[in-house]
């Protein structure tokens, strides 16, 4: 079966419009200045919050 109407180029890229993907957002670490994500723990250092740090493991070789 087939569709009744064509739909045009600019009616399909209006309805998608709002799939584009964001950019991920990066925050300085207060503790060690490496990147990381808001709200989520420091890979480099464990911060978290004044209160609140986790063990991070080093890598040894």
């Amino acid at each position: 079966m087939l569709p009744v109407q064509r739909i045009s180029k600019s009616r399909k890229r209006k309805r998608r419009s709002h799939q584009a993907l964001t950019p991920r957002q990066y925050v300085r670490c207060p503790q060690c200045g490496n990147a990381k994500l808001p709200h989520c723990a420091c890979g480099n250092c464990g911060f978290v919050n004044p209160n609140l740090a986790i063990d991070v493991k080093s890598e040894e070789a």
